[in-house]
């Protein structure tokens, strides 16, 4: 990493970018690769496979990898259980099962992948493929690039990285806190122009009042 510089300008979906973010070689976003996180135990939800819920006419987890390969995503790496309904996509295990998300990133880290990776959870039903275009474009130059809610928190499970840095972080971390392994980097803010009437795509599936809440948003699109 190389120091900083004011946050680049993001051009899809209406995204507007804040923060500085940490430069890291490059200036156009290329080819990227996509690590769909998709193993987690859903404690609040009951213990239900929480990918495998149906939001509208699919899957969660299929609409999240739906929305990236739409974007031009690949290899796109889900760590978590095999899916058969799940098309051109590699399923890797992490290790230990059931270790978290930093263990789960570090898995799909260690697949190859292009210089630029999207590291999505998998109950994003609303994140659309222009969305990750414009945390790409905000990215480039950077060390990543993050979602930000409609009240400037970031969202750590919706976020595009340089491969490399992040790989580096992943390696040398000692904790278990995904916020604490990503906030550090710096990542550029990107807080979409969401249009009126639309769900926002920052919005997961966690608890079964935001199921209910997705399920809500899919009947009135």
């Amino acid at each position: 990493m190389s120091g900083t510089r004011p946050a680049p300008a993001a051009a899809a979906a209406g995204a507007t970018p804040s923060g500085a973010g940490t430069q890291d070689g490059g200036t156009h976003p290329g080819p990227f690769g996509l690590i769909v996180l998709a193993g987690g135990r859903a404690e609040r939800l009951g213990g239900r496979d929480k990918p495998g819920v149906v939001v509208g006419d699919r899957t969660l987890i299929a609409g999240v990898v739906g929305a990236g390969i739409a974007a031009g995503a690949g290899p796109v790496i889900v760590v978590g259980p095999q899916r058969a309904d799940l098309g051109g996509t590699s399923f890797v295990a992490e290790q230990p099962p059931g270790g978290g998300p930093v263990p789960a990133l570090r898995r799909g880290l260690a697949e190859t992948l292009p210089p630029q990776v999207a590291v999505l959870a998998a109950d994003l039903p609303f994140l659309r493929p222009e969305y990750l275009s414009a945390l790409l474009q905000a990215a480039a130059g950077y060390c990543g690039a993050v979602l930000a809610d409609d009240a400037g928190r970031p969202q750590w499970l919706a976020g595009c990285w340089a491969t490399a840095t992040l790989r580096h972080a992943a390696g040398t971390y000692q904790g278990t806190s995904l916020r604490g392994l990503l906030g550090p980097l710096g990542p550029v803010l990107v807080r979409p122009a969401v249009p009126p009437g639309q769900p926002p795509p920052w919005l997961d599936c966690d608890t079964p009042e935001d199921l209910a809440a997705a399920r809500a948003w899919a009947r009135v699109r």
